[in-house]
This record gives C-alpha cells, sequence and structure tokens, in this order.
C-alpha cells in the first residue's frame, strides 16, 4: 500500500485522481483550502493553502510521520482568472503565481527532502497544462504559471534522479468545474469544436494518466510532460472568445 498525497483533490482532476489510487488500495491525502465536493471521502482531508510553505511542510511532515514513508506526491492545486492582459489585477497575479506554480514548487521541495533519504525514493507529479505549450488569449498568468511547472519537472528530475522519479500531466480542455465556472455552453461547444476528439475529457481520464506514471511501469519516464488533449494542440486553431482586439 502506497502512500500517496494530492493536492487540491477536493473537486476536478485532484478529486478524480485521489478516487483512482484509494480505489487501487493505496492510502491518499488530499491537502485542500476546501473541504471534498459532494462528501467524497476517498482521501482523508488535511486543510492546507499549498501557497503557504509552513502549512505545506507541516501536513507534509505529519503524513511522513504517521505512515513512515510517502510514495507518491501529486500537485494538482490550481486556480485561474479569465482575464485579458490589459485588465490584470497584481493582487490575482500574485495569487494565480502563488498557488499554482509557488505551490507546485513548495509542496514537491518539502516532499523530495523526505524522497531522497527513504528506501525506494519516491514520484513527485503534477498538473502542469496546454496552456504552458502555446498562446491562449485571457489566461496570461495562468499560462506562465502552467509553462513554468513543466520547467520545474525538469530540473527537480536532473538534480534528483535516479532516486526521485518527475513528471507532469499537461491536460487540454477538461470539464470541471473551474472550467464550467468560466466558460458559457457556447464557449464549451466552440472549444470542442477546436478539439479533434470532439469533446472536452473526463477528470478521470486525466487521472488515468497520473496513476500510470506513478506505477513502475513508467518507471523510464521522468523529467517529461504526458499531454492529453484529445489532438487540440496538433491543430492550427484555437478558441478565441470575442478578443475583438485593442484600438490603438
Amino acid at each position: 500500500m502506497r502512500t500517496v498525497i494530492v493536492s487540491g483533490a477536493s473537486s476536478g482532476i485532484g478529486q478524480a485522481t485521489a478516487e483512482r489510487f484509494a480505489a487501487a488500495g493505496d492510502r491518499v491525502v488530499n491537502l485542500d483550502v476546501k473541504p471534498p465536493v459532494d462528501g467524497g471521502s476517498a482521501a482523508r482531508w488535511i486543510k492546507a493553502d499549498v501557497a503557504d510553505w509552513s502549512a505545506v511542510c507541516d501536513a507534509v511532515a505529519e503524513v511522513h510521520a504517521e505512515h513512515g514513508r510517502l510514495d507518491v506526491v501529486i500537485a494538482n492545486a490550481g486556480i485561474s482568472v479569465r482575464h485579458g492582459v490589459l485588465e490584470i489585477e497584481e493582487a490575482d497575479a500574485r495569487r494565480v503565481i502563488e498557488v499554482n506554480l509557488l505551490g507546485v514548487l513548495g509542496l514537491w521541495r518539502h516532499a523530495a527532502e523526505l524522497m531522497v533519504g527513504q528506501d525506494g525514493g519516491g514520484v513527485l507529479l503534477a498538473t502542469a497544462s496546454v496552456n504552458g505549450l502555446r498562446g491562449y488569449p485571457f489566461y496570461a498568468d495562468y499560462n506562465a504559471t502552467k509553462a513554468g511547472i513543466a520547467a520545474l519537472c525538469r530540473t527537480f528530475a536532473l538534480e534528483l534522479s535516479p532516486r526521485v522519479r518527475v513528471a507532469c500531466v499537461s491536460p487540454g480542455a477538461v470539464l470541471t468545474p473551474m472550467q464550467l465556472a468560466e466558460y458559457t455552453q457556447e464557449m464549451l461547444d466552440e472549444t470542442n469544436r477546436n478539439i479533434p476528439a470532439g469533446r472536452h475529457a473526463a477528470p478521470a481520464e486525466i487521472a488515468e494518466a497520473f496513476y500510470y506514471l506513478a506505477s513502475p511501469q513508467a518507471a523510464f519516464f521522468t523529467g517529461q510532460e504526458l499531454v492529453i488533449d484529445g489532438g487540440e494542440t496538433i491543430g492550427a486553431t484555437t478558441a478565441v472568445f470575442g478578443t475583438g482586439g485593442v484600438t490603438p
């Protein structure tokens, strides 16, 4: 039985991932500022803001002390704010960066310190995004954090191999509560038309990718990102909703 930590596992991709590992018999801990939605109980919930490194350090140490090791740590917590580059507010941008990028760095850093000293090492994973691979309007700060996660992945892998494997999953459009909160049905339909698979992914499909990357079958996979986007990034089009342009 592995000990698995998933941040942001109270909804969406994180919750589906926690449920996937728990279904396989792993003990799973959810680090999130909010309790699980719909009464989800696949993972033990520890209230923690990933932007608070002290809280993250305490939570990771608590789990390690309780179970004696950390096998898989998945930095999934993330937020987004839909805004044009001329509308970005400093407070919003700082919060996005603190949660999405520094939250990954802090969780990985504290988990890795414990993993390198244990038998068998461990696996560090994170949720990146295809938004870090190409231009997407209205999410400049979010896009930058996702590109940064891929850079962290490469650096951690170089420094920690072969004791610790590191990888990230870069989903395309996923039908999560965050997506549904920001997109109208018209926007969802337009996005689907730009995806060769013709639809959004389900969170459970991304969870399967995390489960694979944490498995012995992925033992030669490190320092890389696994793109799961239904073919979205192989094309030349990206849905742009009402850009309108900027008048000089």
